[in-house]
């Protein structure tokens, strides 16, 4: 086991929810299968949220991921499900005892707006968009950077030009490579990267005592897409996003180890297991959590 070189705690933070139609978020699994595990309201949607990790380590506050947040105009928020006005994540924040100003370092799966937008403050009529968290380093893949800065014509909505801009005029932008390395984070910080989703996302593993902890982003985004053959009609690469799953399930098995859930509305966190024929599931499954300690 990895001595760490301080104390880390872990709290899972709910953001903005949104509801999206059923049938996208499970792809070719047919709706007599996942209604049983998400029920669709009378437009077909079903609930997720959009959890966002803090991580607090010595006197360092380190925010995994921002969720989808309130930036979107009311038509766009109607649009995308966004169901609630605040900007929730900061909320969140508040019952720590944080502002976005006291985090240290924002660390970001991929670009996606579900998951980047809440950089960005909610929106205000006639005014520009602003980025949050001033005194924070943005840390994300660098793959995922260039995808984000020249998408596909496929995922190019999935994207917020505006806040790819304002990253890139901080001057505060740290860009990964696949191996992970981040002179901001330290040595303490492992990644798993993943291609099937979106390219070039990293999916952070932090260290505790009782087992690593990895937020799955949107290669595992809830306790059903645990079961390895369901994947999203938004995956890039719906087999290959199986096979990473698969490694990263086995790894984290051997390893005594848990998932954070970004859009599972009701499950924050879960231990890996497997059954007598090979099937992956989780146990130990909670809602949001407070001070995990290492």
């Amino acid at each position: 086991m990895n001595q760490l070189k301080q104390p880390r705690t872990i709290t899972t933070l709910s953001g903005n929810s949104q509801k999206l139609d059923g049938g996208a978020m499970f792809g070719n699994a047919p709706r007599a299968l996942w209604q049983r595990w998400s029920a669709p309201d009378d437009q077909h949607r079903i609930d997720l949220g959009c959890r966002a990790m803090l991580v607090r380590e010595g006197d360092r506050n380190i925010l995994v991921e921002a969720g989808i947040g309130a930036f979107f105009s009311p038509e766009l928020k109607k649009r995308f499900g966004v169901v609630e006005e605040r900007h929730i994540l900061l909320d969140k924040l508040a019952e720590t005892g944080l502002s976005d100003a006291d985090i240290d370092v924002v660390v970001l799966t991929h670009l996606h707006f579900d998951h980047a937008g809440g950089l960005l403050a909610a929106y205000e009529e006639g005014s520009a968009p602003r980025l949050l968290f001033p005194n924070a380093r943005y840390v994300t893949g660098r793959r995922q950077w260039e995808r984000a800065c020249q998408p596909h014509s496929r995922d190019r909505a999935s994207y917020i030009p505006e806040l790819i801009q304002l990253l890139e005029a901080s001057g505060r932008l740290e860009l990964l490579e696949d191996d992970g390395i981040s002179p901001t984070l330290g040595s303490d910080w492992r990644f798993h990267v993943s291609d099937g989703h979106t390219p070039g996302q990293l999916l952070p593993e932090v260290a505790m005592p009782t087992g690593p902890v990895v937020f799955a982003g949107d290669l595992v985004p809830g306790v059903a897409w645990v079961h390895v053959p369901i994947t999203m009609g938004y995956d890039r690469f719906p087999e290959q996003l199986i096979d990473e799953k698969t490694q990263l399930l086995a790894d984290l098995f051997a390893r005594n180890g848990r998932l954070v859930f970004t859009h599972d509305p009701r499950t924050a966190i879960g231990r890996v297991t497997q059954d007598d024929k090979g099937r992956y599931g989780v146990s130990e499954c909670a809602g949001d959590v407070a001070a995990l300690a290492s």
